[in-house]
């Protein structure tokens, strides 16, 4: 039952959440907590309890909270501006408790503009078509002590990190109550038991962050403060979270810093100005999403985005973040024409603002939680995205290697027979594999929009489609750079992935779509079992190849390597439905090599050819090496070889 506040009763008398040096910070963009004086607060002040209101608007020329406690009066209780010049009204609301709606009704300087907007540190939003920000708090008690306090040996460059990507609007639903999305609540036990029996090592999910238009798959994000009401409360998405850690699996969470959309309650034009974005729609309106670009020059701005960034992973325990399209953020000229964008004050065409901003996010985000990861979407060539500022990079911890996916899909295309013309495809993400620290990632971007699931992508028939399928995810596990892969890819899903439905976990009573997801099963635990398989994943001495030339046979064979010198197992790929019988690859030791994947058996939906086991090393000298293996690579199948 939400208490009813007094018309017109606005507390302030020099009573305020925020210190002056509080101001200080904020003015000059070093206000990395703003989430914790800007906003509603549920407090006490005059020894009464209600809630302090902050919002910066320094372009207002009155602000009043309405709100279901006024009965939505919007000239009822008036904040009043700071004397400070920070641009920011505040006030306190006596009985205004938690669950409380509320918009502020803001009246600008400027022009006749009158609008009533959300607020933009709201920790909860009402799900509705214009919804209001719900005064809420951020109670909870975690049980997760143990993840957090030795998640830096999850989260390494040396530790394996195979993530599951998920939307969780569409991962299961709830066929029986009209196919609704399940909560969090729900979502916590079976997707915890189905990831951690799958061996992934992480969760990604799409952003979970407020955002008006579902099928924008929260790309189109207002609340940077708050997880979406549709699947519950803020203390629901930190059960889902605790519950995964409790269970040894790491969250990362994908976060939007590039645009937001023009929503009228929302960020846009807030203060009758261009407050949060750019004035010149060359720098301010993003062309191909239909929505705003922040101004990231302004301390404010500068403050709200970092705070966000913080804010996830102090208060929801996230893991990392995954930075979305920090190309459309780099480049001024980011998808326009000659004449439709503004060169910087040098001429060129990097957003300087932003790139200062991204570097000052991860030197604040590595400082304050050492054992996370930042993780950008960057699909250029930008030269050290993944090293640190004082060397000259962004300071991100890893990058999507978006070069590994789109040459990979493409090679995996093309019918077998015409593969042998394209083997440089394949073998050209060796030449920069170390340039950055890369996640290899077949994403939610690759199987929507009429591009086709994986398993379409694939040329053949259906045995062919699913050999070639779990080739890649073989080729992909044994590849230097951490993997991610988005749901449904697992099992062989047939059709693209759509955000108003389950995925079609019925496949899974077909044998080659149980075999697919047995397989990435299996390759998930072997891969966490070898440190050679990611130990070593950034630095060139963690891969040989062995034989990059055979195109004429579509075959690659290489070595991965951990810190010793035992420590190696040999992976040789036939790209062909052609089994090869007698082939003849060089190993740096003798004794006898176990095999100890082959994608082809038949409990993965393969035809069963293989080394039965293993084959043993012979003093013959090739490839370098003084010792070599005569081996059967199997149709369309990888074989990984273990030294013993």
């Amino acid at each position: 039952m939400v208490k009813k506040a007094k018309k017109n009763e606005v507390v302030i008398l020099g009573e305020s959440l925020m210190s002056e040096y509080d101001i200080h910070l904020f003015k000059e963009g070093n206000h990395f907590h703003c989430f914790e004086k800007l906003g509603s607060h549920i407090t006490t002040m005059k020894q009464e309890k209600g809630t302090f209101f902050a919002v910066w608007a320094p372009n207002a020329k009155s602000i009043t909270v309405m709100g279901d406690f006024n009965g939505w009066d919007s000239q009822s209780h008036r904040l009043r501006v700071r004397w400070d010049g920070s641009g920011i009204w505040e006030g306190f609301i006596p009985g205004v408790e938690k669950g409380s709606l509320y918009k502020y009704h803001m009246v600008s300087s400027h022009l006749s503009y009158e609008y009533d907007k959300g607020d933009p540190f709201a920790f909860f939003w009402e799900t509705a078509t214009q919804p209001a920000s719900v005064v809420w708090d951020l109670d909870y008690s975690w049980g997760d002590t143990d993840w957090m306090k030795n998640r830096r040996l999850h989260n390494g460059l040396n530790a394996p990190m195979s993530v599951y990507e998920v939307h969780l609007g569409s991962w299961r639903r709830a066929p029986e109550a009209n196919n609704r999305s399940l909560t969090y609540r729900e979502l916590a036990p079976i997707l915890a038991d189905y990831v951690k029996d799958m061996g992934f090592t992480h969760v990604e999910l799409l952003p979970v962050m407020e955002h008006p238009f579902y099928g924008s798959w929260g790309y189109q994000t207002l609340g940077y403060f708050a997880p979406s009401s549709r699947y519950g409360t803020p203390q629901d998405l930190m059960y889902l979270i605790d519950y995964l850690h409790q269970n040894g699996i790491g969250v990362i969470l994908d976060w939007v810093p590039s645009h937001f959309p023009g929503d009228g309650y929302g960020l846009v034009y807030f203060d009758g100005t261009h407050l949060f974005e750019h004035a010149d729609p060359r720098k301010g309106f993003h062309p191909d999403w239909d929505s705003y670009i922040f101004n990231y020059g302004r301390n404010e701005v500068k403050n709200f985005l970092i705070s966000s960034a913080h804010f996830w992973l102090e208060k929801y325990h996230a893991d990392g973040l995954r930075v979305d399209a920090v190309a459309s953020t780099l480049y001024l000229d980011y998808s326009r024409k000659e004449g439709e964008w503004i060169p910087n004050e040098y001429g060129g065409r990097e957003n300087i603002p932003a790139i200062n901003m991204l570097k000052a996010l991860n030197e604040h985000v590595y400082r304050q939680f050492p054992d996370i990861q930042m993780i950008a979407e960057e699909s250029t060539a930008w030269p050290m995205v993944s090293r640190p500022s004082y060397v000259g990079g962004l300071g991100f911890g890893m990058k999507w290697n978006m070069g590994w996916m789109h040459d990979t899909l493409e090679y995996f295309s093309k019918e077998p027979v015409f593969r042998k013309y394209h083997q440089q495809v394949l073998t050209f993400s060796m030449s920069y594999a170390f340039t950055e620290n890369f996640v290899l990632s077949l994403s939610h971007d690759e199987v929507v929009h009429g591009k086709g699931s994986l398993l379409q992508k694939m040329p053949g028939d259906d045995w062919q489609k699913f050999a070639n399928l779990r080739l890649l995810f073989g080729y992909m596990y044994t590849h230097p750079g951490k993997k991610l892969l988005f749901m449904g890819g697992e099992f062989g899903q047939w059709s693209e992935w759509y955000h108003e439905a389950s995925l079609d976990w019925h496949l899974l009573e077909y044998p080659y779509h149980h075999g697919v997801q047995q397989w990435m099963k299996d390759l998930n635990y072997f891969y966490k079992s070898e440190p050679c398989l990611y130990e070593c994943d950034f630095e060139p001495e963690g891969f040989q190849w062995i034989d990059f030339k055979d195109g004429e046979k579509s075959i690659i064979s290489f070595a991965r390597k951990g810190k010793t010198t035992e420590d190696v197992v040999i992976v040789v790929c036939n790209f062909t439905p052609v089994p090869r019988y007698n082939y003849r690859i060089g190993v740096p030791q003798g004794g006898f090599w176990k095999e100890v994947l082959n994608s082809d058996a038949k409990h993965y939906g393969g035809s069963g050819q293989g080394n039965m086991g293993g084959v043993e090393a012979t003093p013959i000298p090739y490839h370098g090496e003084q010792h070599s293996l005569s081996l059967v690579l199997p149709p369309l199948g990888v074989v990984v070889f273990k030294g013993s």
